[in-house]
């Protein structure tokens, strides 16, 4: 593909990003090892946030953290019902 003939650069100079025409042999495992390190740090991450999730009102309805929250999970909030909401709005019309 295009560009022509790769020119003469110097060698003595570094670049965090690898250089002029970087190809490195090992991008594959270089990129698993960077993956798994940032599941490793997003799994801690959620794991402590779920585990020190606090709500100070009840969900109008069901909501995803329901599925992995600590206080959902051991039964101290629930969803309020929906139908409780709506009779309560048509009483102050």
């Amino acid at each position: 593909m295009g560009g022509g003939a790769r020119y003469p650069y110097p060698k003595d100079v570094w670049s965090p990003a690898g250089g002029w025409w970087t190809r490195p042999s090992n991008w594959k495992s270089n990129l698993g090892i960077i993956s798994a390190g940032a599941g490793l740090i997003v799994y801690g991450v959620w794991s402590w946030s779920a585990k020190h999730e606090q709500r100070m009102r009840a969900p109008m309805r069901a909501i995803p953290s329901m599925n992995w929250a600590k206080e959902f999970k051991e039964g101290k909030v629930v969803a309020r019902d929906e139908g409780w909401v709506d009779s309560h709005h048509d009483s102050h019309h």
